[in-house]
């Protein structure tokens, strides 16, 4: 699997942009990063306990911290940061971003929510 060449945080659009080493580039929302959040808080403790997360639309990066040589953990500002963020589970949050964020948008509709803002 490849590795991330760059990582770069833009706050103000909060995007995480991260390029790897086979030229694959992905520009990957807070808001999404942290409804996919690989903790055990959103992902469950087995296959389809995953935890619908609501009112992310402004969430944020606080801090990145890096864990070994295999992965990030991203430092929310609504105080969730017990994710482990691999370059595998990374770059496939980039390659399946579309499908992903549609799965996430048909939840809360589903649910009764509503996003506050329209997707980007």
């Amino acid at each position: 699997m490849p590795t991330p060449t760059e990582l770069n945080l833009h706050r103000q659009s909060r995007v995480l942009e991260i390029v790897y080493e086979d030229g694959a580039r992905f520009a990957l929302p807070c808001e999404y990063l942290r409804v996919y959040s690989p903790s055990a808080e959103v992902q469950g403790h087995g296959p389809g306990q995953r935890v619908l997360q609501l009112g992310k639309e402004e969430v944020g990066i606080d801090r990145i911290e890096p864990v070994g040589n295999y992965a990030v953990c991203l430092h929310f500002d609504d105080e969730h940061n017990t994710g482990i963020y691999s370059w595998d589970y990374l770059y496939r949050l980039g390659t399946e971003q579309d499908q992903l964020w549609r799965e996430y948008l048909d939840e809360l509709e589903k649910a009764g929510q509503a996003r506050k803002h329209k997707p980007s």
